[in-house]
This record gives C-alpha cells, structure tokens and sequence, in this order.
C-alpha cells in the first residue's frame, strides 16, 4: 500500500468521490472481504461487491489474499494507498498550467502552481515506485507572523535574494533539473466567524 497516490484518470477521480466508495476505500485501509465490509458500512454485499468492482478496475483497491473455505473463494482486498490525490489533469489537460496566469502575485498563480506540483510530483512518484527507486525531494514548510505588509515584503526581498544566490551557487548546466517552487499564503482560520457571530 502505497503512503499516497495521485489520481490523474477522470473516471477513477468519480470513482475515489463517490460517496458510498470513498468510505469504502477508507474502511480497506485494513484489508476486508466484501461481506465484513457490507456488516461494518450497513449495505448488501451484493452492492459492496458492485463498488469493489468499479474501484478494482480503476486500480484503487487491490487484492491482499484468497481464503478458502471448502469450495468458496473469499477475496480480501484492500486500498491501495493510505490516502489519494485528485490530481488537476484528472479534470482537464491543461488544468494547473501556470503559465496561462499572467499575474504571478495572485492566488490563482499559486493555484495553478500547487496543482502543477501534485501533477509532476505524482507522476514522478509513480515512475519511481515501479522502478523500484527512491523519488529525491526537498521539501521546506514553516509558518512565520508578519506584524506588517511591510515586513512581509522585505522578507519576500531577502528570501529572493537569497534563492537566486542559492540558485547561482549550485546550478549546473549539465546538471539534473529540479523545480524550486517557494509560496507564502496566509493561514486559514480554523474558527471563521459566521454571519450570526460576526453580525
């Protein structure tokens, strides 16, 4: 079982958000077979082994073992990750694309980034776990308060300054390209305020 995956085909994608199989793929965490799953989520087997069907097929679940019992085949399947990822091309080709966003300071840029990520980083991913090998990331993520606008935007000057001397010291030509993809965003509210409280 893999830690996660990123889901690019559209019909797998309506196959992970269908309600009834999300909670199925989430119950295969451990491995069931379709009557334990149909006691524990309240619905047929029959319909239980309907889902299973239609995820097995996109490759969300898989089979972890046969039991045998006298001339009854009972399949245990289980997820086949811990958790997924609805990558953008799974909704369209050229979803994600920041380079159709003309206004790099935007949210939408940073959108178009984010999902630019998911897609490259599950390919990538993808192609290691098949080979056998070990995908090389780096990755950085902190939360700093700024007390200003300003004070934000002298420290977008210094990390600038900083990559690009970073970026002057070690790249190669001939080297291996890597994408250094640096965001800042404010940080949801985990309480916001509805209209009856903030009224």
């Amino acid at each position: 079982m893999q830690d996660v995956e990123v889901i690019e085909d559209a019909e797998a994608a309506a196959a992970a958000l269908d309600p009834v199989r999300a909670r199925l793929l989430a119950e295969l965490a451990v491995p069931a077979s379709a009557a334990g799953l149909a006691a524990r989520v309240g619905i047929t087997r029959q319909k239980v082994n309907y889902h299973l069907k239609a995820l097995e097929a996109h490759g969300l679940v898989e089979l972890a073992e046969e039991r045998r019992h006298g001339g009854i085949t009972e399949r245990v399947l289980q997820a086949s990750a811990a958790a997924y990822v609805v990558s953008p091309a799974a909704v369209t080709v050229s979803a994600a694309d920041p380079d159709k966003k003309a206004d790099h300071l935007s949210a939408a840029y940073l959108v178009a980034l984010a999902g630019r990520l998911v897609r490259e980083v599950g390919m990538l991913a993808r192609r290691a776990g098949t080979s056998g090998r070990r995908l090389p990331t780096l990755t950085i993520d902190t939360t700093i308060g700024f007390r200003s606008a300003a004070d934000r935007a002298a420290f977008a000057d210094d990390l600038t300054a900083a990559v690009l001397e970073l970026a002057a010291r070690y790249h190669h030509d001939d080297g291996r390209p890597h994408r250094l993809v640096v965001a800042a965003h404010p940080l949801p509210d985990p309480h916001p305020l509805t209209e009856e409280t903030s009224s």
